[in-house]
């Protein structure tokens, strides 16, 4: 089987493109930048090209079985006008160019990466792929109706093309945003939690993404269904805090800020920087972000296609920790 990935020099891709040729596939990635040296193994076929490029999307699509879509504008907190455009040029726009081509040339499987966010508020419950979808940022919201384009995606006899990974709190040596600013906060002692941190957060290593996409893209009860991708439980941010600490031979922080004065005191800099006309370094909505609580069940992709989880927080943080140290990151 070959196997095509969209947007696969972001910061999981290179782990699906691992997991595929481990899994016996053929892989063609399709990206808007080149790749840097060594990214992929040398067999790796490579197209650079826009996602809304209905021609170049079409070409790379022929002699592929399957898709895996990645490719994607990422959160952003608070985007411009500007961006809520590009949200809907890239994630919509994109994933229906995808689709489209997918069905034009005959393609069997159309795997898209999703997000947990599209679920919103828990409001302290255990959500699941039944529960319903209230996303609260233009990243969710893009990304939900990009989930719709695919689930309804049919094939010339009618069947079914697509599968929805919803993916939970991705970390790893190579991602990007809040999970690799607590990583490096932690490990030069620039961090103090905020909060008694017994909210829930629903993680999962970069490598079991790769391992989840291999299934949805070859098990054939996949098709149509919607999955959760987590490590197969949720753990509490001091859990979290703990797991990177101990990974770092440190000791977690002895102190922690209360939410209500913090809070408060983030809302003064806010409206200080905003009269000074330049950009808060902490804002309130960071801190929200911080203390909110989800718990997500990952349990329905183990029973209906055997997922098998194989990093847990402590052996994933282990390994994100030595990566970081190997290439210097921190």
């Amino acid at each position: 089987m070959k196997v095509l990935i969209t947007g696969g020099t972001g910061a999981i891709g290179p782990r699906v493109v691992d997991a595929m040729y481990k899994a016996g596939f053929m892989v063609r990635v399709f990206s808007a930048d080149p790749p840097f040296p060594c990214l992929f193994p040398e067999s790796t076929e490579v197209v650079v090209g826009n996602i809304n490029d209905k021609d170049a999307v079409r070409s790379s699509m022929q002699g592929v079985e399957a898709v895996v879509h990645m490719a994607a504008l990422l959160h952003i907190v608070n985007p411009t006008p500007e961006l809520r455009e590009k949200y809907e040029q890239v994630n919509v726009n994109g994933t229906a160019t995808v689709v489209d081509a997918a069905i034009r040339e005959g393609v069997g499987r159309v795997v898209l990466f999703s997000t947990i966010a599209v679920y919103g508020e828990a409001g302290g419950r255990i959500l699941n792929e039944k529960s319903l979808t209230r996303p609260e940022t233009y990243y969710a919201r893009t990304k939900l109706v990009a989930e719709g384009i695919v689930l309804d995606a049919k094939g010339p006899d009618g069947k079914k093309l697509g599968v929805v990974l919803r993916l939970g709190a991705v970390y790893g040596s190579r991602i990007k945003g809040n999970y690799e600013r607590l990583t490096k906060a932690l490990a030069r002692n620039r961090f103090v939690p905020v909060g008694k941190g017994f909210n829930r957060r629903t993680l999962v290593y970069d490598k079991d993404v790769g391992n989840a996409a291999v299934l949805a893209v070859s098990h054939p009860d996949a098709a149509g269904m919607i999955f959760n991708v987590t490590d197969g439980t949720f753990h509490t941010l001091n859990e979290i805090i703990e797991s990177i600490c101990s990974a770092l031979g440190r000791r977690p922080p002895l102190l922690s800020l209360p939410v209500g004065p913090t809070r408060a005191l983030m809302g003064l800099i806010e409206k200080g920087c905003g009269a000074l006309g330049i950009k808060p370094f902490v804002t309130r909505g960071m801190l929200d972000k911080y203390t909110e609580d989800i718990a997500v069940d990952g349990s329905l992709i183990q029973k209906e296609l055997g997922f098998v989880p194989h990093y847990d927080l402590k052996s994933g943080w282990e390994e994100t920790i030595k990566d970081l140290r190997k290439g210097k990151g921190i």
